[in-house]
């Protein structure tokens, strides 16, 4: 029992990740990040699974400047467009129900709904930005990783990184107010609108 958790923990925190630790301790992070790229729901598991061979096909991740996420979000934006280049297909409903389980704390329908419209837009304003943006802010901004990291998995200059989250933060913001506006004018959610990411 102790040697089993023992070869566990090397398993996450050792030097070297093959594909299937990699996959066991972040698949639902790259799901998640899929569906914000603008992936739909009923297409996730397939791209998952391309994202670990992938993963498999480079050898692994090893330890270095940067982090397993920004690593695997780097060949999640390369498989989801690649795919995306593929299909051709509107980008118009994402379902991060697959992925986003957090109950609802609502106490009524009219409130479950006001934050379902809340997540639509956010995901609504996400799928205005370039998908090279919208990658950073998802990154920064919803995951929490920092510059230097998303510069190192990403493989792009630092400055890149700052100048892009710079440009996709104003961009994001006037979609959303824009969304917003749309909304209470329209009294819901605005045709095309996508449900769905974490907030």
């Amino acid at each position: 029992m102790e040697g089993k958790g023992s070869s566990k923990l090397h398993a996450v925190t050792g030097e070297h990740l093959d594909a299937a630790a990699l996959y066991r301790a972040h698949a639902g992070f790259v799901a998640r990040f899929l569906l914000r790229l603008g992936a739909h729901g009923q297409d996730v598991p397939d791209l998952l699974q391309e994202v670990f061979l992938v993963a498999h096909r480079r050898g692994g991740f090893t330890m270095g400047r940067a982090k397993p996420t920004t690593w695997l979000a780097e060949i999640s934006f390369r498989v989801f467009s690649d795919r995306r280049k593929k299909t051709r297909r509107k980008l118009e409903d994402s379902d991060t129900e697959t992925v986003t389980v957090a109950a609802s704390h609502a106490s009524s329908p009219s409130e479950r709904a006001e934050k379902r419209q809340a997540l639509a837009r956010v995901q609504s304003a996400l799928d205005t930005l370039s998908p090279e943006k919208r990658t950073v802010f998802i990154l920064y901004e919803l995951e929490g990783e920092s510059c230097d990291s998303i510069a190192a998995g990403l493989g792009i200059p630092v400055g890149t990184v700052y100048s892009r989250l710079h440009s996709a933060r104003r961009d994001f913001a006037r979609a959303h107010d824009r969304l917003a506006e749309d909304t209470s004018s329209a009294g819901g959610v605005p045709p095309g609108a996508v449900a769905g990411a974490r907030a």
